[in-house]
């Protein structure tokens, strides 16, 4: 964590772009077929371990990952750090409700943050409009809160137009800020429990998603492993 901090604050501050990216069980078995998400991951400067599924099958590779970086954890170190050296950022992603209330809890945590803009993520029948919004803040760090591959595909389609140092796509973490999804407990997160907290919250609509990319997962590592 404090790696990837320091180096997205120096990079940052001395201009340029940066793309950063996310991994968990999902996005990579969903990778193995979707070659436009694929693509979009590759393409990123920065790859962070978000799962801890992840940071599991790469040691049973025999790969050394010390610890995992969770986007939401990742998200309150680069505003911290964003609040100490004035960079303003831009809020993108959630509804128009859910990032409001994200703009006021990041008020509250880090009352010196220089917040360029927001905006909600249902823009999508005129993408450069919102590109140009974001552009125009003068924003040097964009969060962007959408669904994966959409975020990533998005990222990865405008990157040139942002007018942006640092881009980042954080998933559901404005749920989790604007205290509409609760995280799970600290030792569920640090045992990879945390996708069975979801699937408690919300039984419909997460059960088969992690069933599913759970077991592929597990046939993906297992392949890997015997052939090496």
């Amino acid at each position: 964590m404090d790696e990837t901090v320091a180096y997205i604050e120096s990079r940052v501050s001395t201009g340029g772009f940066l793309q950063h990216v996310v991994v968990n069980v999902a996005k990579l078995v969903n990778m193995q077929k979707d070659l436009q998400l694929a693509e979009s991951v590759k393409s990123c400067d920065v790859i962070n371990i978000d799962g801890m599924g992840v940071v599991w099958g790469a040691r049973f590779l025999g790969h050394r990952v010390p610890q995992r970086v969770a986007g939401v954890d990742l998200f309150h170190n680069l505003l911290a750090m964003s609040e100490r050296n004035n960079f303003p950022i831009f809020l993108l992603g959630a509804t128009d409700d859910v990032v409001k209330k994200t703009v006021a809890k990041s008020y509250e945590l880090y009352p010196n943050l220089n917040i360029a803009g927001f905006n909600d993520g249902y823009f999508w029948d005129d993408e450069e409009a919102l590109v140009n919004k974001i552009a125009q803040s003068g924003a040097k760090l964009l969060f962007v809160a959408i669904t994966s591959p959409k975020k990533e595909n998005f990222i990865n389609k405008w990157q040139d137009k942002l007018g942006v140092d640092f881009v980042m796509g954080v998933g559901g973490t404005f749920d989790v800020v604007a205290g509409k999804v609760n995280r799970a407990p600290l030792w569920m997160q640090n045992s990879g429990l945390e996708w069975f907290y979801r699937v408690l919250q919300e039984p419909r609509r997460m059960w088969k998603r992690y069933l599913v990319t759970n077991s592929k997962f597990a046939w993906l590592l297992l392949k890997e492993k015997l052939a090496s």
